[in-house]
């Protein structure tokens, strides 16, 4: 390189080779050519330099990315004369190029000429193997498919520079496993890596994957001088339909109780190659013929794929006692291009029909008669016959009753006939809306037994056989006329035209009612009721009056209406002395009635005066002696504690357990248990008198002391417990020696110093005196 004046700036682009430090022999140089030449000692080199170089020492350096900036040291140059250097081998993928820029100074750090730049390019060389993207690659093709078909593409990545040989890439298929139908069964573009299939014949049920070894080889393929890699590709061949299914049997058979619904009578197997469980596999039945009542449907068990002939419709033995169907099978899916169904696909299915005992059945169920009200017991109203579906059966039907409220009715055994059992009334509470009902049970004599039941509805057309009834039953009036009147009726049981309108009429006898009374016609329905007279004596009447209805023939019926007539005010309304008067009391009655509430009140009064005086005299009787001394009724008897303090005299020495005496011990003469009573006379306690005079209470008690101090029957029994003996040997010594008298060596004395409390002891065993 040189400098050509101080205003002119040289580009100088150089080719290195990767992995070395040699030069590459291709040298671009733009303006005036550079010296490069190798130098034998350090190795690749080129050479700049300044024209001025002749005049004046220059130093020479370069700046850069591989010079002072990292990566560092790339590439040094002698400053005395522009040699430059690489000092390390470069990798083209790491630094595809330099960019370095040259300087000249002189010794004194002046710059002689402009920086100039250096482009450094490093050559690639083939030091990089292909990569596949994936070590294994999953690809799929339908099985049949034609030569040429699409699978999958295989990618290969070289990092070497893919503009020359070195990145340039080339695929080809190793190996196929299995070789079958042909070894070379799929092929693949060697720059795409595009892989497709080559032969036909793929079929899934033979072979249902591939396994391809692929090669990428750089160097365009070249085996000699590229690098290679391996992936494997794994082709699925997917099923497509192209195997119908096939019955295993060209016949089936099954039997079904007739009257039976939901019920499974023949599985029908198919066999069928293509993938199982997918639409291809899954078989779906259809029948086309042998059951024109849609008496069966075949459905498809999901898990075996069978066919399951059930009843969905029940069958009649008596109409058909065999089916004869025909049943073809097919896929969900269709079958594949260019394949037929097979002759296999269809079946016969023989279907028996098993006889069993069927109810007998009313045809007219619910049957309605009409006939009238109130016919005579024994009336043949109709004949609820049954049937007996069992027409090859030889069995015999008998009726009964299931339900007949009112018992009215009544239902021959042999041949269903009903009569009445008794009269039939519409006006009962039995029948709703003129309609009695009643049930019927027909059963026949088969094994085992089968029965059907049957209602009957009986209309019952009306009668005039209910007499109208006078409404209202009470009512009041005014003792005088003009003021007021009573509304009547009538309330018939019948309907119509046995009904209204009706007719009112008084009676003729009593001639009295005709001559206080007279009835008024309103409508058909309603009639007025009002007094003849110009007064009557307040009271209550009963008035009869006569009520025919419509009927034919017509029914009459002779009412009382009990009237109340009163005095009535202003308004028409009855007064409260004039409702009085009219209940049949006169005034005399009414004043009687007040003076005997008046005595009653006075004697309760009275009564109760006397009870309070009486309470008050007892509580002012008191005892001769103080209230707290008072002791009638009050002396209670308990069981005593034991004797008293005077009761001194024990004989201690029944306690001791004599040496001799064995394991069982005996009762020693003389000693009681203490739940065994003495047996002697009991004294007499004396009598207490029912009404004692106080000053006779001390006596009393003294002598019931007495009596039981002297009753050696009255518990305590004053005896000794005897106890199991506790055996000999004791290291503690027995206490059986010890001696319970006052006479021993001991001296107790000391116990009177203990106070009151030991006071008692001390008077035992101290031989002191009670005080």
């Amino acid at each position: 390189m040189s400098f050509v004046g101080k205003a002119l700036i040289l580009r100088v682009s150089v080719f290195v080779c990767e992995l070395t430090r040699e030069t590459c022999p291709t040298v671009h140089v733009h303006g005036d050519s550079p010296v490069w030449q190798e130098d034998p000692v350090q190795g690749p080199s080129g050479w700049i330099r300044s024209d001025k170089d002749n005049d004046i020492p220059i130093r020479y350096s370069i700046t850069g990315v591989g010079a002072d900036q990292p990566p560092m040291e790339v590439f040094s140059i002698d400053s005395m004369s522009g040699r430059m250097y690489v000092t390390r081998p470069m990798d083209r993928e790491e630094h595809a190029s330099y960019h370095l820029r040259a300087h000249a100074v002189d010794m004194n750090g002046n710059k002689v000429e402009n920086p100039i730049d250096l482009y450094i390019y490093v050559i690639d060389m083939n030091d990089n193997r292909p990569e596949f993207i994936n070590q294994v690659y999953n690809g799929s093709v339908d099985e049949g498919s034609k030569p040429g078909t699409y699978v999958m593409t295989v990618t290969a990545n070289d990092a070497d520079d893919s503009t020359t040989a070195n990145g340039m890439v080339r695929y080809r298929i190793v190996t196929q496993t299995p070789q079958s139908p042909s070894q070379n069964m799929f092929t693949i573009n060697s720059e795409t890596g595009d892989i497709v299939t080559v032969a036909a014949g793929l079929d899934r049920e033979k072979v249902q994957q591939y396994t391809v070894i692929v090669q990428a080889t750089d160097m365009e393929g070249n085996l000699n001088y590229g690098l290679s890699n391996t992936a494997t590709a794994i082709i699925t061949v997917t099923d497509v339909n192209d195997n119908p299914p096939e019955f295993t049997a060209s016949t089936f058979a099954g039997e079904v109780p007739e009257n039976r619904v939901e019920t499974v009578v023949a599985n029908l197997t198919v066999m069928d190659r293509d993938q199982p469980h997918s639409p291809n596999w899954n078989a779906v039945y259809r029948i086309i013929s042998g059951d024109p009542s849609g008496h069966f449907t075949v459905r498809t068990d999901p898990v075996t794929n069978e066919g399951m002939v059930t009843v969905v419709k029940a069958v009649d033995y008596e109409l058909n006692r065999a089916f004869m169907l025909t049943v073809m099978v097919s896929n969900q899916a269709p079958l594949a291009s260019g394949i037929q169904m097979s002759f296999q696909s269809t079946a016969g299915v023989t279907i028996s029909v098993m006889d069993i005992n069927e109810a007998p059945y009313f045809p007219s169920n619910h049957k309605l008669i009409r006939l009238e009200e109130g016919v005579p017991p024994g009336t043949v109203l109709t004949t609820f016959s049954a049937v007996d579906p069992d027409r090859f059966m030889q069995q015999a039907v008998r009726y009964s009753k299931l339900s007949d409220p009112a018992n009215w009715l009544h239902i021959n055994a042999t041949n269903g006939q009903i009569t009445t059992a008794a009269v039939l009334d519409r006006e009962s509470l039995y029948t709703k809306n003129n309609v009695y009902e009643a049930t019927f049970l027909a059963a026949d004599n088969g094994i085992p037994p089968a029965s059907g039941t049957g209602t009957l509805q009986i209309y019952l057309i009306d009668i005039n056989d209910n007499a109208p009834e006078l409404l209202p039953k009470e009512a009041q009036i005014c003792e005088k006329p003009n003021l007021n009147a009573i509304n009547i009726t009538a309330a018939d049981a019948d309907i119509d035209p046995n009904i209204g309108p009706y007719v009112f009429e008084l009676p003729f006898v009593p001639a009295a009612v005709r001559k206080n009374w007279t009835i008024t016609r309103l409508n058909g329905d309603y009639a007025q009721l009002s007094l003849r007279i110009l007064y009557l004596e307040a009271g209550m009447y009963d008035v009869p009056i006569i009520v025919t209805d419509s009927g034919n023939p017509p029914l009459s019926n002779t009412s009382i209406i009990k009237v109340k007539v009163c005095p009535c005010d202003d308004n028409g309304d009855c007064t409260t002395i004039g409702a009085v008067a009219a209940a049949g009391l006169g005034t005399g009655a009414i004043v009687a009635i007040l003076i005997c509430i008046l005595i009653l009140l006075t004697m309760v009064l009275l009564f109760v005066m006397w009870m309070k005086r009486r309470e008050k005299e007892r509580h002012t009787k008191q005892l001769l002696i103080d209230p707290e001394d008072d002791v009638r009724d009050n002396i209670l008897k308990y069981d005593e504690e034991g004797g008293g303090e005077e009761d001194q005299d024990y004989d201690l020495s029944q306690l001791q357990q004599p040496e001799a005496m064995g394991h069982v011990p005996s009762k020693a003469p003389g000693v009681r248990r203490v739940d065994e009573r003495p047996v002697g006379a009991e004294p007499q306690y004396p009598v207490r008198p029912m009404v004692p005079h106080p000053g006779d209470i001390g006596d009393f008690i003294n002598e019931g002391l007495r009596a039981a101090d002297n009753d050696p029957t009255a518990p305590p029994y004053d005896s000794l417990l005897v106890f199991d003996y506790e055996g000999s040997g004791s290291t503690a010594g027995s206490v059986s020696s010890l001696n319970s008298s006052s006479s021993g060596d001991q001296d107790y004395d000391y116990l009177n110093d203990w106070g009151p409390r030991f006071k008692k002891l001390a008077d035992m065993y101290g031989g002191g005196e009670e005080d």
